[in-house]
């Protein structure tokens, strides 16, 4: 059986971050994914896509992924359901994520609601900052002393 997701969208609201009684950190959030082709009035619509992950990558989807950014997950569908406080059976059908990826970041510092952060420009999260101006593959005139022996192949 296969039962394999891969989805790139924006989030519509800041991830909803909660923990277990086990400890366990869980993060809610959905994805509104593009279609592949627009309606009758040529407009592109969205499909609203509610995602769930688990623990260490839960803390870090929290911190660095906010209302708007763009993220790519992998994951699986999964169903569930639960009697609610009216006595009625819920079901829900959701991504369990297994991994993804930031395409655009947000500070750690930055408070959610601060509305200060700029989501189209990535920040560095502790990265080295080189001078963008610098051609980094530019000869320095030294050379490294390899032999023929060393090389794999």
């Amino acid at each position: 059986m296969i039962n394999n997701v891969v989805l790139v969208g924006r989030l519509t609201k800041d991830p909803d971050l909660r923990y277990t009684k086990g400890g366990d950190a869980v993060a809610t959030f959905t994805l509104a994914v593009n279609r592949n082709f627009t309606n009758p009035n040529g407009k592109r619509e969205a499909d609203f896509i509610n995602c769930v992950i688990w623990k260490k990558p839960a803390e870090t989807v929290a911190t660095y992924v906010g209302k708007g950014m763009m993220l790519g997950i992998t994951g699986r569908i999964q169903t569930r359901n639960y009697q609610n406080q009216q006595g009625q059976r819920v079901y829900v059908t959701e991504v369990v994520c297994e991994s993804y990826q930031l395409f655009e970041y947000r500070s750690a510092s930055v408070q959610k609601n601060s509305g200060n952060n700029d989501s189209n420009q990535p920040t560095d999260h502790g990265q080295p900052n080189f001078d963008k101006n610098v051609d980094l593959f530019s000869g320095t005139g030294s050379t490294i002393d390899i032999s023929d022996d060393d090389l794999p192949f």
